[in-house]
């Protein structure tokens, strides 16, 4: 099974991103791709499509594509559940410590990493990411 782990750009532009990345491996998560990558608007309306029409969709846009990401696509047997619960919930402040979001995320938006929900999510996020579609 493979997932999607993206790191956002806030955590990039302050250079953290191989501290992350140092973690995922340490922990044991298989990463099979990584590439830093630059949303332009387009694609990331239809990264987060599913988000489209609510409130926060224009400034989670904005934000995504003011600077560049790194996508990792993690591969393992219940790597969809393992990295969600490596990540924490969506809010960091109601992430445990020792999770991504706890350790790096300082708001809703600004939560550190996207991670894939669902196996289906998963294919259609790494193909859009690595830019396969």
């Amino acid at each position: 099974m493979k997932t999607l782990l993206m790191i956002k750009p806030d955590i990039v532009e302050r250079g953290a991103y191989p501290e992350i990345i140092a973690l995922l491996l340490r922990n044991r998560f298989a990463i099979r791709r990584m590439a830093m990558v630059a949303f332009d608007r387009a694609t990331a309306e239809r990264f987060y499509d599913v988000h489209r029409g609510k409130d926060f969709f224009p400034s989670l846009i904005d934000y995504m594509t003011g600077g560049p990401v790194v996508a990792l696509e993690l591969e393992g047997a219940a790597v969809v559940e393992d990295i969600r619960a490596f990540i924490g919930p969506t809010d960091p402040a109601r992430a445990k410590p020792g999770t991504l979001r706890f350790m790096y995320g300082t708001s809703i938006q600004c939560n550190a990493v996207h991670a894939s929900d669902s196996p289906e999510a998963a294919k259609k996020e790494i193909a859009i990411a690595f830019g396969d579609l």
